[in-house]
């Protein structure tokens, strides 16, 4: 099953970072956020990848083109042909597409945009600035037995973004701007998606958490999966130094993986 990362933003709440690379590509413990996004993923056996770009987009792509070297042991011999000798050699087990979605495509116009890498399959969406230990196979689990189109990991956290209004058996009936009394749940991101989802995205100046999930939620196919766990999202500097200092602890809470 693929999982689409969506990685084109600019990031202009982080911009002492984002000036120089795409908020995907910030790093934590020395490695970008969307590394350790792909390493939860890994951990639970999905490894096939699709990666959403815009800004910055060759950033990304010269990142994986030199993934080994970052991470492996390199002799430079300048006396023999210039030869190079790779020690312990160091790879993850994934096939990952670097599309270039566009510079100011909206979310929802990305995920169309590589609907031809996808095809008429199951998937898996996320963003790229936002960490978990939500169980994958359970998520995934449960979305295979309600048989709608769309559930999103919802978490109950006091931050910026709209809110869902969720029924007793967990379907997502609204989405609605949040104000200070409210204490609902948020989109997390971790998404799992049927291909119908296609249908309800026009083109590139859709956002994908306007129409498309708005009308799965209209029609009574967008479901919820309650994530009681750690999520944090990395939208400012504080929250990117909050991160930094949970993985210096040694016990980073999204970590899953060895």
């Amino acid at each position: 099953m693929k999982v689409v990362i969506l990685a084109g933003g600019l990031g202009t709440r982080i911009s002492e970072e984002s000036h120089l690379k795409p908020k995907p590509m910030i790093e934590i413990g020395g490695k970008p956020i969307l590394w350790h996004i792909m390493k939860e993923y890994s951990h639970y056996g999905f490894n096939d990848f699709i990666i959403c770009c815009g800004y910055k987009q060759h950033k990304i792509k010269e990142w994986f083109a030199d993934y080994y070297l970052y991470n492996s042991d390199v002799t430079f011999d300048f006396t023999n042909n210039n030869s190079m000798t790779v020690h312990n050699n160091v790879a993850e087990p994934w096939k990952v597409t670097i599309v270039d979605t566009g510079l100011n495509t909206m979310t929802g116009g990305r995920v169309k945009r590589v609907q031809k890498f996808i095809g008429d399959e199951t998937f898996m969406l996320t963003y790229g600035d936002g960490v978990s230990d939500v169980n994958i196979k359970k998520l995934l689990e449960y979305h295979r037995s309600h048989g709608k189109v769309a559930t999103i990991t919802t978490v109950n956290l006091d931050q910026r973004f709209g809110v869902l209004d969720i029924t007793e058996d967990n379907k997502i009936t609204s989405f609605r701007e949040k104000d200070s009394a409210d204490g609902s749940r948020i989109n997390g991101g971790y998404m799992v998606l049927e291909p119908e989802i296609f249908d309800w995205i026009d083109g590139d100046e859709t956002v994908f958490e306007k129409k498309p999930l708005e009308t799965a939620a209209e029609k009574g196919e967008l479901m919820a999966y309650i994530h009681e766990g750690y999520w944090q999202c990395m939208d400012t500097k504080r929250e990117m130094d909050r991160l930094n200092d949970l993985w210096d602890s040694g016990n980073p809470p999204w970590k899953t993986w060895e």
